[in-house]
């Protein structure tokens, strides 16, 4: 007799049942994953693009976005900061790399960012087409902004004011691709790179200005800034968006932001702790989610406790023909185990796999998930745990109705009682 076909013979006797039982204990299995993927991938993304930066000065205002706008990309600025003053925190004993953004203009929504050499440094980007950016108006491209737009090397676009769609555009200047980097799933690959002075260029109102800065740069008394070497010194008309800061050494992220935020117009901010505050007011809703999760599977284990039970009393006839055609006591017990198993590891194996399908249809579906790099053919080990959690849950569904298989009386049974 083997045991496999008699649990399938059984379960095909109640299909609706079966089915029910199975798609319970699905989508909460579903729920779960999507958390899973969606949290580890969430945290590796953020641990991957704010390694190397220990602290982000920008403008006054709320911390949390100077944060999602300078590493993440995804909030809009708090203001710009003073060059000048911008200096002043660069050159401070405990700073040991001050890394200038400049933001304000975009392309289809992929953000350009102006900056220096240091921050394609900050997440070892490599190029695979063309070269970096050298002179004003060149740009060297992120890998998914080069694969979504089409671009390639030498192609020329306008850029759009503002950080999202429909700015007005920059008829009259032009940028120009120089390289494209290679994929590196951090947040370059949704980037735009160009030189600061490519975003002054853009947004310089008189022609004037900018001969008069190219004289300066010419000037045999010209002192390069700390942040911009083409730059002159100390300019107190030019501003930027925000600093990334490495420390020197370990004392400097104790006083370096009090000193910022107590003795400047200027503000710092902790990635670490700005990121772990963020999780936690995520934390909540994924707590919410994770217990509706969890009443699902309860539902679930309970359906197939309840099934399992009412399904042994039927089927108390012919438990004791199969016992008195020679089946033994330990047989019947394996078998009523293995139909709690196989309900609850079919769920399980259908919600890995429906949570997997939801995150490639939202990648496909949502921009920004796509952005985010999150993927649905990512695996991670805990998702074995939930398989052998689902098993453990089928044996123990199954554990008493198996139990009273175990004690069939054959006699009693037979003889209708």
């Amino acid at each position: 007799m083997n045991i496999i076909l008699l649990v399938w013979s059984y379960l095909k006797l109640k299909p609706l049942n079966t089915v029910l039982n199975i798609l319970l204990l699905a989508l909460g299995i579903a729920v779960i994953t999507v958390l899973l993927l969606f949290n580890k991938q969430l945290e590796e993304k953020i641990s991957s693009n704010a390694k190397g930066i220990d602290l982000v000065v920008g403008a006054k205002g709320s911390p949390l976005q100077l944060i999602l706008c300078n590493i993440f990309h995804i909030d809009f600025p708090t203001g710009n900061i003073n060059l000048q003053e911008a200096e002043r925190v660069a050159k401070n004993r405990l700073v040991k790399k001050a890394i200038p953004l400049a933001l304000g203009d975009s392309f289809q929504a992929y953000r350009i960012i102006g900056t220096n050499k240091d921050y394609a440094e900050l997440y070892k980007a490599e190029l695979n087409q063309g070269d970096w950016w050298s002179s004003e108006m060149e740009v060297t491209l992120g890998a998914n902004v080069a694969e979504e737009m089409k671009f390639s090397i030498g192609d020329k676009f306008e850029s759009t004011h503002g950080l999202t769609q429909g700015g007005n555009a920059h008829e009259d200047k032009q940028f120009i691709v120089k390289g494209i980097l290679k994929r590196s799933n951090t947040v370059l690959d949704n980037l735009i790179l160009t030189s600061v002075e490519s975003i002054w260029h853009v947004h310089e109102e008189h022609i004037e200005e900018v001969e008069q800065a190219s004289s300066i740069r010419q000037d045999s008394s010209f002192i390069p800034s700390k942040l911009i070497a083409t730059h002159p010194a100390g300019d107190s008309t030019k501003e930027i968006t925000s600093m990334l800061i490495q420390y020197r050494s370990p004392r400097a992220a104790i006083q370096l932001p009090r000193l910022i935020n107590g003795q400047s117009s200027l503000q710092a901010a902790s990635p670490a702790f700005e990121t772990a505050r963020l999780f936690s007011i995520l934390g909540i809703g994924v707590d919410i989610l994770m217990g509706f999760a969890y009443v699902l599977i309860f539902i679930s284990a309970l359906s197939i406790f309840i099934a399992l039970y009412n399904s042994l009393k039927e089927r108390r006839y012919d438990l004791a023909i199969m016992r008195s055609m020679g089946a033994s006591r330990f047989k019947l017990f394996v078998t009523v185990l293995v139909e709690g198993s196989t309900l609850t590891l079919a769920g399980s194996i259908i919600g890995l796999l429906l949570a997997h399908g939801i995150l490639m249809l939202l990648a496909v579906v949502i921009e920004e998930t796509r952005k985010a790099g999150i993927s649905g053919i990512v695996f991670y080990r805990e998702e074995w745990i939930i398989l052998v959690g689902s098993l453990f849950l089928g044996v123990l569904c199954a554990l008493l109705p198996a139990v009273q298989a175990y004690r069939t009386d054959i006699s009693k049974v037979l003889a209708g009682n």
